[in-house]
């Protein structure tokens, strides 16, 4: 806490928060600077694009039923069209940022510095292109006007690779030791380029596999990232400082004020706690409040809520919880997600043993990660339903343990959409406006108002973009 107020004093110091929103921010006080220091960016850049993954997933958790509004109709859950302009500007801000922070670094030679903004620009233009596709993103950050064109889905996609590539091989050139990243204002990584080239091959292990249904799915090539990815969750990319508390920790704080919030859906509730697959999960009591009655209840996605909301008569996001706690990690990318990404290309390339072993290590390495005790993971583990052998390996079985083991992560939006939300027992919501599940969003207000003859008309949240038909 002391080292972010440290860096934001001398961030706001020099007027770096004015710093270029190119197209996003209009008022800019041209008598200000627009040279905050390097580290005022970099601690900036490396916090928010660990929230906006939180900002994404606290979108996509209701798609995929982690999460349901707390009262009946609520427009997330119906898939009704949602205006996700604080998301979009969000994520577009910290881009700006990161551009800024990638040219002052080329400027002064700081390699590691713009290997880090290449990296991080690709984590928060791969959310942008999951959420809507095509998108502004060449024309974006170059100051020339306020309505800049978009970038086709396709070449968004390619232009996340292509950053990540290029960010593995300039984090790692020679340079001025001054110029070497700050172990201080790196939130992410602390310092360690050898960290961030690991990440940067498990993002490019994940986009590959979005692949899944197009043919470009290539399964060589994913376990050649995957081969340079993590080793363990010890390589996990997260965050664990915050302005005030790990933001999944508000949701709890505001609920538990009479502040509806972070209820947990029936279906994740009823998929952990032995409703849907007949065993008991023991990650549930490490998410998920206790009701009065001693038990875990969801609540119906576009159902009204049982009680009042009041009296603890359903399961929420706990404040106590391992993703949900004050300080919990706040996570961007982990190894967990790696080893289900090489049982899922394992299985798809015919590779049974392989497939088996990676699908089976997913788990354990998530629960002796959250703090599952050792019998009570081996119980779960060792069950037939789970431990089914390499010959009875499903691809159901391999989304499904991710889905568990990715608790709140909006990659698991990309997974039911390439699974074709084939979950177990995964319904429509109650009081949905549409006759399928929703694909995409449409585009946000922020946009339409304001650079209309370039944004694409979509109204249909059922429309697939390019890699999920």
């Amino acid at each position: 806490m002391k080292l972010i107020i440290k860096y934001l004093f001398i961030f706001l110091a020099v007027g770096g928060l004015a710093s270029c929103k190119k197209y996003l921010d209009v008022n800019i006080d041209p008598n200000s600077s627009t040279t905050p220091p390097i580290n005022g960016l970099l601690i900036s850049t490396t916090q928010n694009t660990a929230l906006n993954v939180f900002r994404v997933s606290n979108i996509t958790s209701y798609y995929v039923q982690y999460l349901a509004n707390t009262s009946g109709g609520g427009e997330t859950d119906t898939y009704e069209p949602i205006d996700a302009s604080d998301t979009w500007t969000s994520l577009y801000d910290n881009m700006t940022d990161i551009y800024d922070m990638q040219k002052l670094a080329e400027e002064r030679g700081a390699f590691q510095y713009q290997g880090a903004a290449k990296i991080m620009m690709a984590m928060n233009l791969q959310l942008v292109h999951s959420l809507w596709g095509d998108a502004p993103y060449s024309d974006a950050f170059t100051g020339d006007g306020l309505t800049p064109k978009y970038d086709d889905a396709q070449t968004i996609f390619d232009s996340c690779l292509s950053l990540l590539d290029d960010g593995i091989v300039t984090i790692q050139k020679s340079g001025l030791s001054i110029y070497n990243l700050s172990s201080d204002a790196d939130l992410i990584h602390h310092g360690d380029v050898a960290a961030w080239v690991k990440t940067a091959h498990a993002l490019k292990a994940r986009l590959l596999n979005q692949l899944s249904k197009t043919t470009q799915y290539n399964t060589t090539n994913i376990f050649t990232e995957l081969a340079a990815a993590y080793t363990s969750t010890a390589n996990d990319a997260f965050i664990t400082t915050f302005d005030v508390r790990n933001p999944w920790n508000q949701e709890a704080v505001d609920n538990a004020t009479l502040n509806l919030d972070g209820w947990l859906s029936t279906n994740y509730v009823d998929a952990m706690n032995a409703t849907t697959y007949g065993i008991f999960d023991p990650r549930l009591p490490l998410t998920a409040s206790l009701t009065q009655f001693g038990d875990y209840r969801g609540t119906r996605n576009g159902g009204d809520r049982v009680g009042t909301g009041t009296d603890k008569e359903e399961s929420y996001v706990d404040l106590n919880g391992y993703y949900s706690s004050t300080n919990s990690p706040l996570y961007i990318i982990t190894y967990e997600e790696m080893k289900f990404i090489e049982a899922e290309a394992s299985f798809r390339s015919n590779d049974l043993p392989r497939a088996y072993a990676a699908y089976l290590e997913g788990i354990r390495a998530n629960m002796n990660k959250m703090g599952v005790a050792p019998a009570a993971r081996d119980a779960y583990i060792n069950n037939a339903s789970v431990s089914v052998g390499e010959a009875s390996l499903t691809l159901a079985l391999i989304f499904k343990e991710k889905y568990k083991a990715l608790f709140l992560m909006p990659v698991t939006w990309d997974d039911a959409r390439r699974f074709d939300y084939g979950y177990k027992g995964f319904q429509l919501p109650e009081n949905v406006v549409t006759t399928d599940f929703v694909r995409r969003l449409v585009y946000p207000t922020v946009e339409t108002s304001r650079n209309s003859a370039n944004v694409p008309s979509v109204t249909d949240v059922t429309q697939r973009l390019w890699w999920d038909q």
